[in-house]
């Protein structure tokens, strides 16, 4: 399905793509092609981005990896969705933004360089930012469920990360993503979404922290058959909690502040 891996990506950034339209170029990363709530902003249309991540093969065409909902007002993704079909894959952390989202004329992940000075973290988190705040970027969809070294790097942008607390992130919440791979692995596919719940507190330029971590996965089996569950956390013990999908999609719909927030759309 993808290209094989083009290492020139260390040396030529600019040769990654990730192109902000809309979620109908990459419906493979969803559950029957159904993506999870879109929130919107009546006060700022450009607010919430549909981002389809992906990487340019050696014939400049664009290969996808997965989708990210991003929030250009706290600077955090809402979430991240991707089909689960994780090998082992040996981690390397170079972080790119979108230029586009700060008016850049690259419509790549690329070095902040190379979007305007004048614009750079308007509408979306720096490096600087985190720098000396005490929170890790944590992964929304995380290194440990890629497969080859081009997800991997595709998931290397600040779309795809939060502010974290450290304990948590290297704690509970690492131990739920081994948890995850294990319980979808003998899944014949299975989709998996997570995202954040913004907080009171930010860094940097306005970057806000993530007051909660969920995730949730659908499982089809051969049969076409599927089973489903959903995550949130940290609870006052530090620990994730687990629990259905309408159960998350319940506590989800209270922290956005909207009626409903679906996560598969009935499609689990």
């Amino acid at each position: 399905m993808y290209a094989s891996t083009f290492y020139l990506l260390f040396l030529l950034p600019a040769f990654s793509l990730s192109e902000v339209s809309t979620f109908l170029k990459c419906p493979q990363f969803f559950s029957r092609g159904m993506h999870p709530t879109v929130l919107q902003d009546p006060t700022d249309t450009r607010r919430y981005a549909q981002i389809c991540q992906c990487l340019l093969d050696q014939n400049e065409k664009p290969q996808y990896f997965y989708a990210t909902l991003y929030d250009t007002r706290n600077k955090i993704p809402v979430y991240s969705a991707y089909e689960f079909r994780r090998a082992d894959v040996d981690r390397v952390d170079r972080w790119y933004v979108e230029p586009q989202l700060d008016e850049g004329n690259l419509m790549c992940m690329a070095p902040q360089g190379n979007i305007p000075s004048p614009n750079r973290g308007q509408r979306q988190a720096l490096n600087s930012n985190y720098e000396s705040s005490g929170y890790d970027k944590g992964h929304l969809f995380p290194v440990y469920h890629t497969h080859n070294k081009d997800t991997m790097l595709a998931t290397s942008t600040l779309t795809n990360a939060a502010p974290q607390d450290p304990s948590f992130n290297r704690g509970q919440w690492k131990k739920h993503e081994e948890d995850m791979a294990t319980m979808v692995q003998s899944c014949v596919m299975a989709y998996i979404v997570t995202g954040v719940v913004p907080g009171n507190e930010a860094i940097g330029n306005n970057v806000r922290v993530a007051q909660y971590y969920w995730s949730a996965y659908c499982c089809f089996n051969y049969s076409g058959a599927s089973h489903s569950a959903g995550f949130i956390g940290p609870d006052n013990n530090g620990q994730v909690q687990q629990g259905s999908v309408k159960w998350l999609e319940d506590q989800l719909s209270k922290h956005y502040r909207i009626e409903v927030f679906s996560i598969f759309q009935g499609s689990c």
